[in-house]
């Protein structure tokens, strides 16, 4: 999409108005099949709530943390999920080989297996069948159920095409090794027609859909568009990486004191759950909390009713007077000289909706926190970040910001 547009600097607030309107749904009547709420595909039942493995659960060094993903995964298909997704890249390239390792003692035919051909990283057509067979070993699988063309912009859509990606693919799927082919998609909606209309076998498309990206981030078109092509929708970043989990001070009131019992991440869950078409959301679940409070909200999944939406348009337009940058902390952008990007977004953003009094001193304590190579000064401003930034943020200008606004606090 683009974003080059609609995010100038990434302050989405000033947007804030604009896509506040304008959002009705037809509410879906959910499946329940003694877990979770399921939706159909085709001849099977997909769980509605995703497991996505791009933030799985960490040790104190960084490292993923088997035992507790495996517990988790456990957990997870007790209670019904049985769709889990994992990429190439995702985890500095071990999420794959984590997912495998906690799926590998269930019955294959149990849950559907998702991973993704990163486009962005070919440089020959080779690579293609290489990658391919690296992730059938890495997944400890014979097939993936559901197959993704990944992170398709205007770029890798190029690569895709270059590399005789689709072919190959096809291939795949004849051999049984993929059933269901698809692609997820970063950029413009005339991008998205584009893909649709030069391949018309596309089973299924991911799209990045939640509350802030509706209108400004022109979500509602992209829906629009894969809802007349007929293809079911997976929804990525349902809560923005955890923006919509982690509301500002005045946002979250409005939410708790219309339901005290609600977490913060459930109203945007189901916001998502009023709109037709939508196959599963993935959700990073980093801790085990996390998971315990998405199961509770997708058992019995219910859409937010008319008076709920107003609700929750009130508290998104309290939160969006401080929200800063629109960064999701995906960490595609992995920085050539170790600039920590993510962790600086991240921490201007919660300076940005901080309340306390003390929020000056904790930012810059937290900021100080990281090493002295990984902050924002370090930046060399090579734009390598930009181009592999799904959101198409400007990431060495919002650098340069944050620089300014630390050195201003500190009196430097």
């Amino acid at each position: 999409m683009d974003r080059r547009e609609f995010i100038k600097n990434s302050l989405l607030a000033a947007s804030g108005a604009i896509f506040l309107s304008g959002c009705t749904f037809k509410a879906k009547t959910p499946q329940v099949t003694g877990g979770v709420t399921t939706t159909k595909f085709r001849n099977i039942n997909v769980s509605m709530l995703g497991f996505g493995a791009m933030r799985l659960p960490t040790n104190a060094n960084g490292v993923i943390d088997d035992a507790l993903n495996k517990k988790m995964v456990q957990r997870a298909i007790e209670s019904g999920i049985n769709y889990f997704d994992t990429a190439y890249m995702y985890m500095n390239g071990k999420s794959e080989k984590a997912m495998g390792d906690a799926l590998k003692k269930y019955d294959r035919s149990s849950f559907n297996l998702t991973t993704k051909m990163p486009v962005m990283m070919l440089e020959k057509e080779e690579d293609v069948e290489r990658i391919f067979n690296e992730q059938l070993e890495r997944c400890q699988t014979d097939y993936f159920d559901f197959y993704l063309v990944h992170c398709l912009n205007k770029h890798n859509w190029e690569n895709t095409k270059k590399y005789n990606v689709i072919p190959f693919l096809e291939k795949m799927k004849k051999e049984g090794k993929i059933k269901y082919l698809g692609f997820s998609h970063h950029d413009t909606p005339e991008l998205l027609q584009e893909i649709i209309d030069y391949y018309d076998k596309w089973e299924f498309v991911q799209l990045q859909i939640n509350r802030l990206d509706w209108k400004a981030c022109r979500g509602e078109e992209q829906y629009n568009i894969a809802r007349k092509a007929n293809l079911p929708i997976i929804i990525m970043e349902p809560l923005r990486g955890s923006a919509l989990a982690n509301l500002n001070e005045e946002a979250t009131k409005i939410l708790k004191d219309y339901n005290p019992n609600a977490s913060t991440a459930s109203w945007a869950f189901r916001w998502i759950a009023g709109l037709d078409g939508i196959l599963t959301m993935l959700s990073g679940m980093t801790k085990p909390e996390h998971l315990e409070d998405n199961i509770k909200t997708f058992t019995n999944l219910k859409p937010l009713s008319p008076e709920e939406q107003e609700v929750y348009t009130k508290a998104i337009e309290a939160h969006l007077k401080t929200l800063s940058i629109g960064c999701t902390s995906c960490r595609y952008c992995e920085c050539p000289v170790g600039v920590d990007i993510a962790s600086i977004f991240s921490l201007y953003n919660q300076y940005k909706i901080d309340d306390r009094s003390n929020k000056t001193g904790s930012f810059i304590n937290h900021y100080e926190a990281l090493k002295e190579s990984a902050r924002a000064d370090k930046c060399i401003k090579c734009g390598l970040c930009k181009t592999k930034c799904p959101q198409q943020l400007d990431i060495p200008e919002l650098l340069a910001m944050v620089d300014r606004e630390y050195k201003k606090l500190k009196g430097v």
